[in-house]
């Protein structure tokens, strides 16, 4: 989510923490001698540190944590210390009342005596670039350029205006064939001049964006080392040793597609090392060398990148992913029976996989793949997963190296035009229907699929088109009636409230102006091989009905937001024990809770659902500043049905969570 998005919350915010500003300076000088002081001054400084970091104030979200780190170690200097802190952030507070960002060298200071935690990652910066100046100057330059065409183009509108004025005028003509051989000579003329300035301009704009583009790429080797750098930080948290192989060769990356996938990144690395990887006495066990090995590897491969995360850690049987999709409902006994190793990992992106009661090497690895997919294919990327259960695993992702439109293969199919992202379509060609059940494909065969009756259960030509496609390792052969054209597009997501099929998960406008639905080549893939729209998922008859719990406003109102957005029902409450009185009346699909909360907390409400009959069931997301493997694990013990992290926190991923979780 980005902060931008929700700059008219700023009073709210400050309004918010004046009021906990003032108790902390109330409380702060009792921390010492008073225990339900100090556990006032703990939830205030975690409330506000999260509403901060949700309002991208970083540098005051740092100075409560650098508070936090206080009041866990202690020291005798402690209230001299967290007094100034408090003053501290009083100060940053009245800077941002005043309208007038901090010194951005100076803040967020390290306070005396506050252990610092380790190093944040760095993610794309979303608000300063270095532009050189001769740059600068290029694009300017063409720019003009542009605009003197655009004004000569209009010149030639104004003719063809007049054109048309001469021609009503010879239509009532006694001989308009002279009119007509007129027009018809100064029309040809016109469309010529055109023509030759729509080439021109084309030229412009075509090197004009490829500036611009080349601006937003970034090397990946700082943000792959400070991953890296993270991933050993978490290892020697969790007791163990990685040693961390990085390797970019000249990869780059745009900027907006590193922004939209590095906290996927990140996720991927925290599950090889927290998951994946094994303790010292089991690798030692398995005859595997003590310190374990992640590698980070990013190949450059025309207008792709190819990004790998692989570990050399317990892998994942795919015998256990299939059990648990068995237990949950997900697969039936016949498909589970034909699946393959590859099929069976793929299981584990797909909405509503959980691996939750599941034990051994799956466990934790299911957690968020869905969203990670999600997030990957939202670029015009794929993503791949390899495993060798007990030796490794490795999760490859295709990236591309730039977007600043989306390729789309406008196709016929049961009297419509629909879109296939052209990313994933490797060929098409004409085919007569009948000729056979089997096409032949880059990397074997595949039975061709009809896309008519996959969409709409009607009959196409009798020759059709079959389009080749690629996605997530598997081939797909489809018949279409016809094909359109391809065309450079900005797709747009669908709202969930249109009612749109499962299939249909974008929508773009074609340079006539016509709409066209997106058909997603991974929904037809499920089809195909004859599973549920949904893989299995219940349906909701209407919105996923979310009870968001918060004591902060500012966050409550921010998520509110983001999940009505999102096309669910919000009811949002204040306390956890308002939230347990509205869920006596049932009618909530999902509660999404903080954990720090006067009173009673997120953890003890979670456990109260789990011991009340009725609620047991009721799925739990925890959204939570507090971001230790320790508060992870403390999370999901108490029964939450996943955990999430304010830091970074996306849109995307929270609301596929929610929706996975609240149609089960």
């Amino acid at each position: 989510m980005q902060a931008g998005d929700f700059d008219d919350l700023l009073p709210l915010f400050l309004n918010e923490a004046e009021d906990r500003l003032e108790r902390l300076a109330e409380l702060a000088p009792r921390v010492g001698t008073d225990e339900e002081a100090a556990a006032i001054v703990k939830r205030e400084l975690h409330a506000l540190k999260g509403a901060s970091r949700m309002m991208g104030l970083v540098d005051m979200s740092d100075r409560c944590h650098d508070a936090e780190t206080l009041l866990e170690t202690g020291g005798p200097e402690l209230v001299a210390v967290l007094v100034a802190a408090v003053d501290g952030l009083a100060g940053l507070l009245a800077e941002r009342r005043k309208g007038a960002a901090p010194d951005q060298d100076s803040a967020p200071r390290e306070l005396a005596g506050a252990p610092r935690g380790a190093v944040p990652l760095p993610l794309p910066s979303q608000t300063q670039m270095r532009v050189g100046s001769a740059v600068l100057d290029r694009l300017a330059d063409r720019a003009s350029r542009m605009r003197v065409l655009a004004v000569a183009a209009g010149g030639v509108k104004d003719r063809l205006f007049e054109l048309s004025r001469l021609a009503e005028r010879g239509v009532a003509d006694d001989s308009p064939e002279q009119v007509l051989a007129t027009l018809a000579s100064l029309l040809r003329q016109a469309a010529f001049e055109l023509e030759g300035g729509e080439r021109r301009l084309r030229r412009l704009v075509d090197r004009q964006l490829d500036a611009l583009v080349g601006l937003q790429l970034q090397p990946l080797k700082p943000f792959l080392i400070a991953a890296g750098r993270h991933a050993r930080d978490l290892a020697q948290s969790l007791g163990k040793e990685v040693t961390v192989e990085v390797s970019t060769e000249s990869g780059q990356l745009d900027r907006r597609v590193l922004a939209a996938i590095g906290e996927v990144v990140l996720h991927l690395v925290r599950n090889a090392v927290d998951h994946g990887i094994e303790p010292a006495a089991e690798r030692t066990a398995a005859g595997k060398p003590v310190i374990a090995t992640l590698r980070l590897v990013c190949v450059g491969a025309g207008e792709r990148v190819r990004l790998e995360i692989e570990d050399d850690g317990r892998g994942i049987d795919p015998k256990h992913v299939v059990e648990a999709a068995l237990a949950q409902g997900l697969i039936g006994d016949e498909e589970a029976s034909s699946l393959g190793p590859d099929d069976a990992l793929r299981l584990l992106f797909r909405p509503g996989f959980t691996t939750r009661e599941t034990a051994g090497e799956v466990s934790g690895r299911g957690v968020g793949l869905d969203a990670v997919a999600e997030a990957v294919r939202g670029v015009g990327g794929d993503v791949l997963l390899a495993s060798e259960p007990g030796r490794a695993t490795r999760v490859t992702l295709l990236l591309p190296v730039t977007r600043h439109a989306d390729r789309l293969l406008v196709v016929s199919a049961a009297g419509f035009q629909v879109g296939l992202p052209a990313a994933g379509v490797t060929a098409y060609r004409h085919v007569p229907r009948g000729s056979g059940e089997h096409v032949s494909l880059l990397q074997g065969s595949s039975p061709v699929r009809s896309l008519s009756e996959m969409l709409a259960g009607l009959r196409g030509r009798d020759e059709v088109v079959v389009v080749e496609a690629s996605v997530g390792g598997v081939e797909l052969a489809l018949a279409v009636d016809a094909v359109v054209g391809e065309e450079e597009v900005v797709l747009r997501v669908l709202p969930r409230g249109l009612g749109a099929p499962a299939c249909f998960t974008e929508m773009a406008l074609l340079a006539s102006g016509r709409p066209v639905p997106v058909v997603s080549l991974h929904q037809l893939v499920d089809r195909a091989a004859g599973r549920s729209e949904a893989g299995g998922v219940r349906q909701p008859s209407g919105p996923v009905r979310v009870l968001l719990v918060d004591d902060s406003r500012v966050t409550r109102e921010m998520l509110r937001r983001v999940l009505e957005d999102g096309g669910f029902e919000v009811t949002s409450l204040g306390a956890a024990e308002e939230a347990l009185r509205a869920l006596e009346d049932g009618g909530f699909d999902c509660v999404v809770t903080d954990i720090e909360m006067p009173g009673m907390n997120g953890l003890e409400l979670t456990r109260a659902l789990r011991k009340t009959p009725s609620l047991a069931q009721l799925p739990v997301v925890v959204v939570s500043t507090r971001n230790r493997p320790e508060d992870h694990h403390a999370g999901l013990a108490a029964g939450a049905d996943a955990y999430l992290a304010k830091q970074g926190l996306e849109a995307r991923e929270l609301l596929a969570v929610i929706a996975r979780l609240g149609a089960r």
